[in-house]
């Protein structure tokens, strides 16, 4: 008799996926790039166009922003610039800031008072509402 023995690979949970996004999202580090290390492959007049091999395509040198830091590996995230700051209104690039925004003062995500006040303090309301049920 014969068996056929089939392989596959799996992706694993999204979940999972998800988390080491964001741990090498939360350890990404600054970096800069050396203008001496860009070198611009010369252009051939040949029938065929100079190929660069994929590998080879970005072999320049991530720098990191703070000397005191180790460069970067293969499998860091890296960003050249700081993200712009959400909390003051920038309408040159469509920031509409925080000012004036409902917070959840027990919150310790993206919505919660600490975070989104951007440490000017908040002003707490209690409102008792009376609603009809059934």
């Amino acid at each position: 008799s014969c068996t056929v023995k089939t392989c596959w690979m799996r992706l694993p949970s999204f979940r999972s996926v998800g988390d080491a996004l964001k741990d090498r999202f939360d350890g990404a580090s600054r970096v800069m790039v050396p203008n001496a290390d860009l070198e611009v492959p010369a252009q051939r007049n040949d029938a065929a166009p100079h190929r660069v091999p994929r590998r080879d395509r970005y072999r320049f040198q991530l720098r990191p922003h703070n000397p005191d830091h180790k460069s970067p590996g293969v499998k860091d995230l890296v960003y050249l610039e700081s993200s712009p700051g959400f909390c003051e209104k920038n309408p040159r690039l469509g920031i509409p800031g925080t000012h004036g925004r409902a917070c959840n003062d027990t919150s310790i995500g993206v919505d919660g008072c600490d975070l989104m006040c951007c440490g000017r303090g908040y002003r707490t309301d209690t409102m008792f509402v009376v609603e009809r049920c059934n």
